[in-house]
């Protein structure tokens, strides 16, 4: 693993502690209006980056005019399906599920998206990836457990699974041209929009009330340090390392929430949640190539414009192209020089009640 793909690494795995360790600073939101919370977390989180994009001369919002329709609609579907979504799923889920039963669905997402990314991008799933996929998904029903539900319980979890895998997936063709900052900009602006048409559909004009005082630290630490932090070192990970091998780091959500849940008296950390950490820490290592040098083939095969395959940034331009010295692995993204998921989401984007704060996002 060289210095970039390590950086993504650590960018991907900040971003999912970040989420797992918010989950149990957020009970106070479970009387919030769901829509309400959701515009204000995205469009103050949205306000909060516009100072960032002006001191970076690679995000110009020049890029925002230059995308296509194509583009600009993959955007909106990316924050209807990734953010807003997902959001909606899990609470649906938990109306007759335990908050376990669609977390473990959730952590399913780095087996998925192991097998739709490089189909998408018209190659063969990496057995690497799919092995250390298995180990994070295993260590995630560990950590979860397993919890009481019935067919619509499933059906809104596999929902939110679609959504979290749509927040990494849908993400990778508009990472390239905006980059990991202005990318984050624009979907929470766009899904600050969506959120607030929704409230007004859902519940009239009451959508909205002024937080109290819990209310509103949980929503500035939602919008500040889950969506603005977490959000830009998420799609930063997948620039760097891929789409696959940053949804591994997923896994790292419900153990940071098992691990933080005792600090605030919301759960205990026992026997079973250790094994689960182990697990989810050896899925990552092994999928990451922490333990070892990847082995190398199809150095020369071409990827698709809109392959989820990591990037390499050129020096002075967040975004630029250019080709990597190192040979990709088995059906893995190239391993990138020097230098979104592409959902949860980003990461992830859960932890809006107190149901959530034991799942994995977004």
């Amino acid at each position: 693993m060289n210095a970039t793909s390590l950086r993504g690494a650590l960018l991907a795995a900040l971003a999912c502690v970040l989420v797992g360790a918010s989950f149990t600073a957020n009970s106070v939101l479970g009387d919030y209006p769901f829509a309400g919370g959701q515009a204000l977390r995205y469009g103050l989180a949205a306000l909060l980056l516009v100072p960032l994009l002006r001191r970076d001369p690679d995000s110009s919002t020049a890029r925002l005019r230059s995308l296509t329709r194509r583009q600009w609609g993959r955007l909106a579907l990316l924050a209807a399906v990734g953010m807003v979504g997902f959001n909606l799923a899990v609470l649906a889920a938990e109306q007759s599920a335990e908050p376990a039963v669609p977390g473990v669905f959730v952590g399913c997402a780095p087996i998925v998206v192991g097998v739709l990314v490089p189909l998408l991008d018209g190659r063969r799933p990496s057995r690497v990836t799919l092995y250390a996929a298995g180990l994070v998904a295993v260590g995630a029903f560990a950590v979860q457990g397993w919890g009481r539900t019935d067919l619509a319980g499933v059906l809104f979890s596999v929902g939110a699974l679609a959504g979290e895998v749509g927040f990494a997936v849908l993400a990778v063709p508009v990472l390239r041209p905006l980059g990991p900052k202005l990318l984050s900009a624009t979907v929470c602006g766009v899904a600050a929009v969506e959120s607030a048409l929704l409230g007004l559909l859902m519940d009239g004009g009451s959508f909205l009330r002024v937080p109290t005082g819990g209310e509103a630290v949980a929503l500035l630490w939602q919008a500040v340090v889950v969506t603005v932090i977490g959000f830009v070192c998420w799609y930063s990970g997948i620039q760097r390392i891929g789409a696959e091998r940053a949804t591994l780091f997923s896994g790292l959500i419900p153990v940071s929430a098992a691990l933080t849940a005792p600090l605030v008296g919301a759960g205990a950390y026992g026997i079973a949640q250790g094994m689960g950490s182990l697990l989810v820490g050896a899925g990552v290592a092994y999928g990451s190539g922490v333990f070892g040098r990847r082995e190398a083939v199809g150095a020369s095969a071409p990827r698709p414009a809109g392959s989820a395959a990591g990037v390499q940034d050129d020096a002075g331009h967040e975004c630029g192209v250019v080709a990597h010295r190192d040979a990709p692995a088995a059906g893995q993204p190239n391993e990138p020089g020097a230098g979104d998921r592409g959902g949860h989401a980003a990461a992830p984007r859960s932890g809006e009640t107190s149901r959530q704060r034991q799942l994995p996002p977004g």
